[in-house]
């Protein structure tokens, strides 16, 4: 009896195991762990399920939900455990430590090159880890500026286009005109102070991070660096232009504040727009405007949206085939339009659902071309120095409580050798 009961057990661990497995009549079957969490996005990524398995008799994928809240946490302790699922949804700021460590696939020699020669090489720049591929981005959301068009029209400001934006200098001047008796002409939602920050830089030059030739990544905070920060700091404390209870302020708690008339813009990334239709109140006009642009243009860094494939996955080929579905060029326009977001794919971003004026598909597709890979991307030990180091130093230098000096010796100093750690 006790031979048999440890027999059950052990059938029933390996029944409940994640990953894939093939069944008795030899038909494998693929765990799919996707983080859409908008309603129209997880329709969207069910239906491509349904659809696969509708052509695929022998391989069967199974659509599991995850959370973007706990996904690097939920992703390590199942790699640790031997039950990742097969193919992962993440994002590419999430990937290197992940990669490094062993638990991704390198899919260099995988991936069909109708694929490969779709998303451009700034994208892939974005999933490639010494040397290797970890990941296929998709989507990318670019950073801009949602503003109560209005408001804008009434005050005479020039309307600022993707040919023809604001510089950072012409944005806070036209902060500073758009404000008073109790409005603000931004509010910015900085409860996460540090991919804003990072990302708006590289359109004034800044990198932050820099690779050496023997490979290692040192933090120098410089001149591109500073023209976001202090461009937010003085809105804040010295030209009372932008709204000093927001900093504190995740996107969505801005949109109240911003539809009753306190703030004129907010930047947001680009699917908030899904929220404001949503949620705005009748009659209330806003538009989308590209973020300013400074020495580096309107470039903006961004961590794009990413399937993976887990390396103790069995049936990798049979993985990819299924990614390979996902992002068809229609299809990746489909996960688009449930997103809200811009696809990577060059085909999908000419398909014309996506050059709307509705909504203002059209300013966000317009600004494809300059979104870069965030500083931070290939960066190990990441996730401890924003969370350890930049996170509280920038929400102090934004608050008033240090200044710009203090910043930079923190984010250096401090930030050097929390990274340090990462590269012995």
């Amino acid at each position: 009896m006790r031979k048999l009961a440890l027999l059950l057990s052990v059938l029933l661990l390996a029944g409940c195991s994640s990953g894939g497995g093939t069944r008795d009549d030899g038909r494998i079957t693929l765990r799919f762990q996707s983080l859409a969490w908008q309603e129209e996005s997880v329709a969207v990524n069910k239906e491509l399920v349904k659809e696969w398995n509708a052509t695929h008799p022998g391989v069967k994928v199974e659509y599991v939900q995850g959370s973007w809240d706990s996904v690097h946490d939920q992703l390590l302790t199942s790699f640790e455990g031997g039950e990742a699922p097969d193919i992962i949804h993440d994002a590419s700021d999430d990937l290197a430590d992940f990669a490094y460590g062993g638990y991704l696939a390198d899919l260099t020699d995988l991936l069909p090159a109708r694929l490969t020669s779709d998303i451009p090489r700034r994208s892939w720049d974005t999933t490639t880890f010494g040397g290797g591929v970890y990941g296929v981005p998709f989507l990318q959301e670019p950073r801009v500026l949602v503003a109560n068009a209005t408001w804008l029209k009434r005050s005479g400001v020039r309307i600022p286009t993707p040919e023809h934006p604001w510089t950072w200098a012409e944005f806070a001047a036209v902060t500073k005109q758009l404000s008073g008796d109790g409005r603000y002409g931004v509010a910015w939602p900085l409860k996460e102070p540090v991919s804003a920050t990072l990302n708006l830089s590289l359109s004034a030059g800044g990198g932050l991070f820099h690779r050496g030739a023997d490979g290692r990544v040192t933090v120098r905070f410089e001149a591109g660096d500073e023209v976001v920060p202090r461009t937010i700091h003085e809105q804040v404390g010295r030209d009372r232009s932008a709204s000093p209870t927001t900093l504190g302020s995740g996107g969505s708690d801005t949109l109240p504040g911003f539809f009753g008339g306190r703030y004129a813009m907010v930047p947001l990334g680009f699917s908030y727009r899904q929220q404001i239709v949503q949620q705005a109140p009748k009659g209330f006009d806003w538009q989308v405007l590209p973020a300013p642009a400074g020495a580096g243009g309107l470039a903006q860094g961004v961590s794009p949206q990413t399937l993976s494939v887990a390396e103790d996955s069995p049936h990798k080929k049979e993985a990819v085939a299924f990614v390979d579905h996902l992002l068809r060029p229609r299809n990746m326009v489909r996960l688009a339009l449930g997103d809200w977001m811009l696809p990577t794919g060059t085909a999908a971003l000419k398909d014309p659902a996506l050059h709307t004026a509705k909504d203002d598909w059209a300013t966000g597709t317009a600004l494809a071309a300059e979104l870069r890979p965030a500083p931070a991307q290939s960066v190990r030990g990441y996730p401890e120095w924003k969370d350890k180091v930049a996170t509280p130093a920038f929400q102090e230098y934004y608050s008033g409580a240090i200044g710009l000096a203090e910043l930079r010796t923190r984010l250096e100093r401090d930030g050097n050798l929390v990274l340090a750690r990462y590269q012995r």
